[in-house]
């Protein structure tokens, strides 16, 4: 069974630091690309970041320089680390295995992602 179980999620101020965690099982986690999006409040998904199985990273604009992803096969494990956060960035965040938008569509992942809240 494919299963990818978020963590890390949190109340912060503007200008605070998260690490959001996404652990993976089931599947050949370094062997696929990996991706993290988020759901604002009355929102729709939106594509955050995606790091290859070679390590090749990619970024929104929106957190280009204060997000970075990284993973750890050896743990089967996804990160991202949230630094300099806004309140825009509040959302619900979703990790997803070999993900893709299209036409600025972005689909369910099927998890139950973790909260990350930013406000003073």
């Amino acid at each position: 069974e494919v299963q990818l179980v978020e963590s890390g999620g949190g109340l912060v101020q503007p200008g605070g630091s998260l690490r959001l965690s996404c652990a993976g099982s089931g599947f050949d986690f370094s062997g696929l690309a990996m991706s993290w999006v988020r759901q604002a409040p009355g929102k729709g998904l939106e594509w955050v970041s995606t790091i290859t199985s070679r390590y090749t990273t990619d970024y929104a604009n929106s957190v280009k320089g204060r997000f970075t992803i990284s993973r750890d096969n050896a743990k089967n494990t996804l990160y991202l680390q949230l630094n300099s956060l806004k309140t825009e960035d509040t959302a619900m965040y979703y990790c997803a295995k070999d993900y893709s938008c299209s036409d600025n569509y972005c689909p369910p992942t099927g998890g139950q992602g973790t909260q990350v809240t930013v406000s003073s």
